[in-house]
């Protein structure tokens, strides 16, 4: 990608499973994807006006439950729906690893978010990460974005763990409207 102008742009990082898709454990085929209904028409708002990237961490690799060809085959179906309706995923980033192996991908680190910001030439300050666990939030932090937890997937679940200054929105379609509001205001 050339950046022009030397201008960069900010971006919303997407989780997968629990936050554009159902959480329906370590999915292996693209029969498996059930898109929240309204995933498409919050994509399509957010794409006006930020790159959007998905960001997944994905243990079932680690742990022998899939393969990275059943999660690229996943994620490819993922961003050719999204496609043909209009919506462009700049990048698919995927930590194939369990928790225990303590890589440098996996988030809560911000490895992928960096790589974002070289790659691609994304302002941080200015970008957003959504997702339904708290290592989501913690991942938008640890790179200086602004991270937005869903109580869809395992949000309910975890809703506890989180600061009482975290961003939270009910699904997809409520982050986007806080991310809209935010690049309106100049944020």
């Amino acid at each position: 990608m050339v950046i022009e102008n030397n201008i960069k742009r900010p971006a919303v990082f997407l989780d997968r499973d629990g936050t554009i898709i159902e959480d329906r454990g370590h999915l292996s085929r693209p029969s498996q994807v059930i898109f929240f209904t309204e995933t498409v028409s919050a994509l399509r708002r957010l794409n006006e006006l930020f790159d959007l990237f998905i960001v997944t961490n994905q243990s079932g690799v680690a742990k022998g439950l899939l393969t990275m060809d059943d999660v690229g085959c996943v994620n490819g179906h993922v961003v050719s729906y999204l496609a043909e309706c209009g919506i462009r995923i700049t990048d698919i980033y995927v930590c194939p690893h369990d928790s225990s192996d303590n890589c440098e991908c996996i988030k809560p680190k911000p490895y992928f978010l960096k790589k974002a910001e070289k790659e691609h030439g994304i302002d941080l300050s200015r970008s957003f990460a959504i997702g339904d666990h708290p290592h989501d939030v913690a991942f938008a932090e640890n790179a200086g974005a602004h991270g937005i937890y869903v109580l869809t997937g395992h949000g309910m679940k975890h809703r506890h763990e989180l600061s009482k200054e975290a961003l939270i929105a009910a699904g997809i379609e409520a982050a986007a409207d806080i991310i809209c509001r935010s690049a309106a205001a100049g944020r």
